[in-house]
């Protein structure tokens, strides 16, 4: 019998019997699903691009940059600024896509967002 707060003496701060241990691996069980989807995000490669594909930039989704492709004919050596442009705004892009497939996959634990 349980005093006018709950407690019973059983010494189960409230969660009864198993209800900590439930609590201990469901824990685990998030833990390992956040890793899971911290892995998915590290294989992802995701592309963004600028000026009709004339730099292609790939990223994975922890917006590392994996690389850079660019076509000839944005080269244009008394225009380097340009191609400057074209480089950041590929960047740009990739990360853009790499951000909202970031949201997508880490949609699940976002109430946990700040205890990470």
């Amino acid at each position: 019998m349980g005093n006018k707060y709950g407690y019973n003496g059983a010494g189960g701060g409230g969660f009864g019997g198993g209800g900590m241990q439930n609590l201990m691996k469901q824990a685990q069980q998030m833990q390992q699903k956040l890793a899971e989807a911290q892995q998915q995000l590290e294989e992802l490669e995701i592309v963004g691009s600028a000026s009709g594909d004339l730099v292609k930039v790939t990223v994975n989704g922890k917006k590392t940059v994996l690389g850079i492709s660019i076509k000839p004919e944005a080269c244009d050596p008394d225009d380097v600024e340009m191609l400057e442009d074209l480089i950041m705004a590929g960047i740009n892009d990739a990360y853009a896509k790499a951000q909202a497939e970031e949201d997508r996959i880490m949609a699940p634990f976002a109430a946990m967002k700040g205890l990470l």
